[in-house]
């Protein structure tokens, strides 16, 4: 049987402390996160989550990757994770960073928008790479999770989405170049991680 990296169901196992303090508002909307996901396992089908931003770059990138480690964490194989922008850049490499201090294990292959190889456990690897959301490889119909408030209100429709959420991130962006970009990079990441492993916690359900 697969089972996730050391650091990372360290990592994970750390965060029951912080799902304590996630507030009402942010619990709710985790919780429709989970509803889609229920709904589609009751239906027999599979519950593909689309997260979104402005460039496909970080915030997307980081819940996509967690979003399918809590689910693999508690054993949900319906879901399947996407990420989108409504253009494409790269997956920035500070937010690699973070995900590799996390313990992800990450592939570079170079080049302007790399096809990141990222793996969480033994036999599980995620293609990561910057695109828009409606790429084919983004499968439909997904729910359409807004990582950014600027994406949220640039996309009035979402194609291909049968649910539509507003979880909206601080853009990490704001520290690069500063002496507060890692740890801020890390904040982002341990609060999305927080986050994917409440809405999977209970979605297992």
């Amino acid at each position: 049987m697969n089972r996730l990296y050391p650091a990372i169901q360290d990592y994970l196992n750390q965060l029951q402390i912080d799902v304590q303090d996630l507030s009402p508002n942010r619990k709710a909307l985790l919780s429709e996160v989970a509803e889609y996901v229920t709904g589609r396992k009751r239906s027999g089908e599979v519950a593909n989550l689309n997260f979104i931003c402005t460039h496909n770059s970080r915030r997307s990138h980081l819940s996509q990757l967690w979003a399918a480690a809590a689910a693999f964490h508690f054993d949900i194989p319906e879901v399947r994770t996407f990420s989108g922008g409504t253009e494409a850049t790269a997956f920035n490499s500070r937010a690699v960073a973070a995900m590799r201090r996390a313990g992800f294990q990450i592939d570079d292959p170079g080049g302007s928008n790399p096809c990141y190889q990222v793996s969480f456990a033994e036999g599980v690897t995620v293609k990561s790479f910057s695109k828009r959301y409606d790429a084919t490889v983004n499968h439909s119909p997904f729910c359409a999770v807004m990582t950014c408030s600027e994406a949220d209100a640039e996309c009035p429709i979402v194609m291909g989405s049968a649910k539509r959420i507003g979880l909206h991130y601080e853009d990490p962006k704001v520290a690069d170049g500063t002496p507060e970009e890692t740890s801020r990079y890390d904040e982002r990441c341990r609060q999305i991680a927080t986050e994917m492993y409440y809405a999977m916690s209970l979605a297992r359900k």
